[in-house]
């Protein structure tokens, strides 16, 4: 398939910190629409080292796709990979062994191609494919953190995850000397209109607006420019860096080798509507019965994740 896109909006928000964690590739200002590969990295780990990592990630991986896929061919999950592998060769080099709090950083990719859209994220920050014209949210990608895991082992409810304590600890994340790396979510969809949008953000976006609300904001009767705006006004007080990319598909055109490519969004597990529609499917099927292992499970995934705190 043929995909055009309008210009890609950005957002690129310093928050109340005193240093800027997120990256974005292609950087704030620089993309357009002969972009296809996108990326936002929110860093962590103190010791101003949280902006090396994600700075790292974004621009190794982004360089790494655009030298070797030919300008709309299909990209293969196993570049894809290669480019990960290399994103964490280098984020070994640029390691301090005597830290004792190792930096890291959470990766989204968005590569609009000749077979689709490639989706791929570790960590809690996020991807959405809207579809305003039907009013509705086709993918949202599963956060790779404590209250995630904890809802799908049915000891949080979807009401509970964003006021729970430990909302910010994350299970998945690129890091340097990893014994073993930590691998991403890829997903991938031929399911593609003229006025879908993707999102891809970091948390500091989505701890303000809820999936709702940024899907009537981006069905709203407004320029792209005009959203984007809107976005930062109303994430503006958030105290963390808040990052985002918006692209708008303009117009798709089929051709016969469409068929052949992947189509996973609808059935994938790292995809977090069809996570919500099964659990409710299984919900109406049994009554819950209440877990008596929250505070275990809370304390056991503390002790191990303590990094992301």
């Amino acid at each position: 398939m043929k995909i055009q896109i309008a210009p890609p909006q950005a957002i690129y928000e310093l928050g109340q910190r005193h240093n800027q964690e997120d990256a974005l590739f292609p950087l704030c200002g620089e993309a357009t629409a002969a972009d296809r590969l996108f990326l936002v990295c929110d860093g962590m780990g103190g010791h101003d080292h949280g902006e090396v990592a994600s700075q790292t990630v974004a621009e190794t991986i982004g360089r790494y796709i655009a030298d070797r896929l030919p300008a709309d061919a299909p990209l293969p999950d196993s570049l894809l990979t290669d480019a990960i592998a290399e994103a964490y060769n280098q984020l070994d080099a640029r390691d301090n062994p005597a830290d004792t709090k190792k930096m890291g950083t959470t990766l989204t990719l968005l590569c609009l191609h000749r077979g689709g859209a490639t989706m791929a994220h570790i960590g809690d920050s996020r991807i959405y494919h809207f579809r305003p014209s039907t009013h509705a949210i086709l993918y949202q990608s599963r956060d790779h953190s404590l209250v995630m895991d904890l809802y799908l082992s049915g000891e949080l409810t979807r009401d509970e995850i964003d006021t729970y304590e430990g909302k910010n600890i994350i299970t998945r994340a690129m890091q340097p000397a990893q014994e073993r790396r930590n691998r991403p979510d890829i997903v991938h969809t031929t399911d593609l209109r003229a006025g879908d949008y993707f999102l891809l953000c970091s948390d500091g976006i989505i701890e303000t607006l809820s999936d709702e609300q940024l899907l009537r904001h981006l069905s709203a009767d407004a320029t792209d420019e005009e959203k984007c705006r809107r976005l930062q006004q109303l994430t503006i007080k958030h105290q963390d860096n808040h990052s985002a990319y918006l692209i708008r598909i303009l117009s798709v055109e089929a051709e016969p080798s469409d068929a052949a490519a992947p189509n996973d969004e609808a059935t994938s597990r790292a995809n977090l509507i069809n996570i919500i529609r099964a659990k409710e499917a299984e919900s109406s099927e049994a009554s819950p019965q209440p877990s008596t292992t929250t505070k275990q499970s809370d304390s056991w995934l503390r002790r191990l994740f303590h990094l992301f705190e």
